[in-house]
Formats: C-alpha cells, sequence, structure tokens
C-alpha cells in the first residue's frame, strides 16, 4: 500500500523505491539492539507490544488518508515509522519460536515458521493491491489496523511450553553484539548464508517491492493491473513455501536448493527486456516470488538450524538485518537506473550479481545434517 501511494503521488520508481527503503533502512540500526532485548525479555510479550504499535500506525495511517493529507512527507513518515517497527519486531519474533517446542522439534517448527513469514511478505502485498482494487487507500490501511488486533487477541493465548527468560547477567549491550560479530565471522557457513540471503535480497526481493513501478511504467497499468501481478507473486510465493515444507533438516539439500532457487530466479529476471503483455511478466513475478520463498525459507532454516543457542538471538537479528535491509538497498538503485535507463538495464545487474555468487558458492555446500 505504502509503495503505491508514492507511485500514485510521483508516477516515479525512484520514488517507489526510496519509500520502500525508509520502512527497511531501520533495520541497520535497531535490529541488533533488538535481537540482544529479544534475549532478555519475554519474546510474547515483545510481540504484544510491537503488534499493538504496528495497529495504532495502521490506523494513523487511515485517518491520515482519510483526511487527505497523505502526500509525500506524511507517506515517509509513516513508512520509516513501520521500518522502525518491524526492526524490533522481527528478532523477537525470531527467537519466539525456540521458546515454544522442543528441540527435536525445531527444524519443522523452523520450516513452518519461514514459510509462512516469507509467503505473507508477498501474499500481504497482493491482499492490498486488492483491497486497493475493490475499496481504496483509508480502508485498506483501516483493515489492517483490525488485523493487527486479532493477532494480539491470537498472540495472547499463546503459552505451550514457552520457556523462562534467563536473568542471569549478560554484560553490556555493545559487548554481546561484539560477541555476535565475532561469532558470525568465525563460522564459514553462517557467512555463505548471509551471502545468499543478500544476493535474493537485492534480486527477487528488490523486485518485489518495486511491482507498483513495474506495473506503472512497463505495462502502463493501474491498481488492477498491480493487483494481478501481485496475486501471481503471492500464488509463486504458496508454492515455494509448499516446496521447502518437503525437505528434511539436512543442511546441504537445503544450501544445494537455495542455490537453485537462486539462478532461477537471476535468469528470470534477466527476461525483463521481454516483459510486454501482462500475462507473461505474471508468470514471471509469480517464479520470482517462489524462488525468493524459496531462498528466504531455506537461508532462515540454514541460520537456525545452524547457530548456538547462546548466540540465537543475536545471529538471527544480524540475519534479519541483512534479509529485510537488503531489499532497501536494492529498491533505491534499482528505482533509480530503471528511472534513467529502463527496468531491463537495473534488474541485469542484480541478475547479474546474484550468478556470481552461485557460482562462487556452488562447491561449498556443507557435508553434516542438521542433527550432526
Amino acid at each position: 500500500m505504502f509503495g503505491w501511494a508514492a507511485w500514485e503521488l510521483t508516477a516515479s520508481a525512484f520514488w517507489v523505491g526510496s519509500i520502500a527503503g525508509l520502512m527497511l533502512v531501520p533495520t541497520f540500526l535497531l535490529t541488533p539492539i533488538f535481537g540482544i532485548t529479544a534475549d532478555r525479555i519475554n519474546p510474547r510479550n515483545g510481540l504484544l507490544v510491537t503488534v499493538g504499535l504496528m495497529g495504532l500506525l495502521a490506523a494513523l495511517a487511515a485517518i491520515i488518508a482519510t483526511l487527505g493529507y497523505l502526500q509525500l512527507p506524511a507517506l515517509a513518515f509513516l513508512a520509516l515509522a513501520f521500518g522502525a517497527l518491524t526492526s524490533a519486531h522481527a528478532p523477537i519474533r525470531l527467537a519466539f519460536l525456540p521458546r515454544l517446542v522442543e528441540r527435536a522439534a525445531l527444524p519443522s517448527a523452523i520450516g513452518y515458521s519461514a514459510i509462512i513469514f516469507n509467503s505473507s511478505r508477498i501474499i500481504g502485498p497482493a491482499v492490498g493491491a486488492w483491497l486497493l482494487v475493490v475499496s481504496s487507500v483509508p480502508v485498506a490501511f483501516a483493515i489492517s489496523a483490525v488485523i493487527c488486533i486479532g493477532a494480539m487477541a491470537l498472540l495472547a493465548r499463546v503459552t505451550g511450553t514457552e520457556r523462562e527468560v534467563s536473568t542471569e547477567k549478560r554484560g553490556s549491550f555493545a559487548d554481546q553484539l561484539r560477541a555476535g560479530f565475532v561469532y558470525l565471522r568465525r563460522d564459514s557457513l553462517l557467512r555463505q548464508v548471509f551471502l545468499l540471503t543478500f544476493a535474493s535480497g537485492v534480486l527477487g526481493r528488490t523486485v518485489i517491492e518495486l511491482l507498483p513501478a513495474v506495473s506503472g511504467k512497463v505495462l502502463g497499468g493501474d491498481s488492477a493491473t498491480l493487483a494481478t501481478l501481485s496475486a501471481a507473486a503471492g500464488a509463486g510465493s504458496i508454492a515455494g513455501g509448499l516446496l521447502v515444507s518437503r525437505q528434511s533438516g539436512r543442511l546441504r539439500r537445503l544450501y544445494h536448493l537455495v542455490l537453485l532457487g537462486l539462478s532461477l530466479s537471476a535468469m528470470t529476471v534477466l527476461t525483463a527486456a521481454f516483459w510486454r503483455e501482462v500475462w507473461i511478466v505474471a508468470l514471471a513475478i509469480g517464479l520470482i516470488a517462489g524462488c525468493t520463498t524459496t531462498i528466504g525459507t531455506g537461508c532462515q532454516a540454514l541460520t537456525q538450524l545452524t547457530v548456538q543457542e547462546s548466540y540465537r538471538g543475536r545471529v538471527m537479528s544480524l540475519w534479519a538485518v541483512v534479509a529485510m535491509g537488503t531489499p532497501a538497498i536494492g529498491a533505491v538503485l534499482v528505482g533509480s537506473v530503471a528511472d534513467v535507463a529502463g527496468f531491463p538495464v537495473a534488474f541485469a545487474g542484480t541478475a547479474l550479481f546474484a550468478l556470481v555468487v552461485v557460482m562462487l558458492l556452488r562447491s561449498r555446500a556443507p557435508a553434516q545434517s542438521a542433527g550432526s
């Protein structure tokens, strides 16, 4: 909804990318801090706070849009505020799951959680685009606020096997953050997974973030065209999630699946020069979204299965920085290049970078399984 509002106001791919960037930029600064916080608080209570604040922000956006004040400055403020809340929500959510299940059930739980999360990042915009077709921007934001209320009600009922939060003194935030970086630097597999996450962020996730501009600039379409492309992205995302859900916890198998998804996504993006008809673009977007979900789900599972428990909150927060922050860079850069040289040229650069990453990492797959 933020992206389409930016396109309607400016008709500029640069501004669509910039608004997307504002939503993601806070992750670079705040997410690692909240990752440490996630290890110190009850994650469920933290999620109740973040979801509640997201609901209030959506309600504020609905009011601003209804009054006719949703211009570029207000849109930028709302996007930045939403990004700040997301930077708190993500690491707390990632730290919550291991507190709800036993170790033996963790691989399956990670898989299903990652499917839901990565699919929702694409299905959400699809639903938002549909709401823009059948209603209006204020109504879409209002419905988002109501959904947050429902999520809080469900979250409040979650108990299960949640573990007690440790009260052990852990040193300063700076010391803990530094230890997290040292741990990441020393683990070869985690470094590779982070690089794959980065490559997917500047490739597939950037394409999804720029769908409003693709719809308007490449196809000359309206909100109905955006809804079609977003629906294709949602369908592809579900397919990608189902593919990963059928995988075991074997690290080598997941690693190769991620490499395959990145390769296929890059080759699909390289066809952007032939994007002329809505159905062709929809097929391409569906395939890119499916690959992106496969990569995101696989990388999250690889990280969760590899990291030591004592470093989980910090490492997962750093992974979230890469997963959510990278599209901020990609959206701004690709949007800027697209305004000057067109989307085929802009997308080609990200696709070639992704293929180089695949060639560098294809012989470095892990040999161990998740249980080793």
